[in-house]
């Protein structure tokens, strides 16, 4: 099995500026379990590349943008199990990345791609959210299926130039996403329950394909 090398956030940071200063644009995936801290090493990133590079040339674009709504949710029965794999808009989501990720071969990207977002106040998509304007040179997306091997998952992979895969201790990941689901709106033991039962088994399937990243990313 492929043991990809493990890299610092800032070592990772530091290889995204430059992976934006190679010219063209690059799409990059950043995959991991939830709480694993995906949102927030994309967020550093689009940070430093615009810090060295200039407004508009990084972008974030969520995978969490492709949930499927609530109302959808409850007509299908798995509201209770939001954030499953079978929850999302799968192949809306890869059909954006190669949207994104076509200008790559392109001299001169020429549209405006719009792309969704999530609201985790609302708890809902919102769609036609982020704009990811033509001189955009680093898409950055994250999200926990990015390196599943079911299709059409497993085409995203090549369409990133890289894909990372966070990686943090269970304990921090939970306590994480405790405070994440407290913060909206659950109490201590709702939150907890949910972190453990739905987004640890969410957890596990993400994990088992972690090896195949690029790099490991510690958060």
């Amino acid at each position: 099995m492929h043991t990809p090398e493990t890299l610092s956030a800032d070592q990772a940071v530091a290889r995204a500026v430059a992976l934006a200063g190679a010219g063209g644009r690059a799409v990059l995936g950043i995959a991991g379990a939830p709480g694993a801290g995906k949102s927030t090493l994309a967020r550093r990133v689009v940070t430093a590349v615009t810090t060295a590079l200039g407004p508009g040339v990084a972008v974030q674009v969520p995978m969490d943008g492709f949930h499927l709504a609530n109302g959808a949710l409850d007509s299908l029965g798995r509201r209770d199990r939001k954030g499953a794999i079978d929850t999302f808009d799968a192949a809306g989501y890869v059909a954006l990345v190669r949207r994104l990720a076509t200008p790559a071969v392109l001299a001169t990207p020429v549209d405006t791609v719009w792309a969704p977002d999530f609201d985790r106040r609302g708890d809902e998509p919102v769609a036609g959210s982020i704009a990811v304007p033509p001189e955009t040179v680093l898409v950055v997306s994250e999200g926990n299926y990015l390196l599943d091997q079911t299709a059409p998952w497993s085409d995203l992979p090549a369409l990133f130039i890289e894909t990372w895969a966070c990686v943090v201790d269970d304990d921090v990941r939970v306590d994480r996403l405790v405070g994440r689901h407290m913060r909206h709106g659950r109490d201590h033991e709702a939150a907890r329950t949910w972190a453990v039962e739905v987004d640890g088994v969410n957890a596990a399937r993400v994990t088992a394909d972690l090896h195949r990243a690029s790099f490991l990313v510690r958060t």
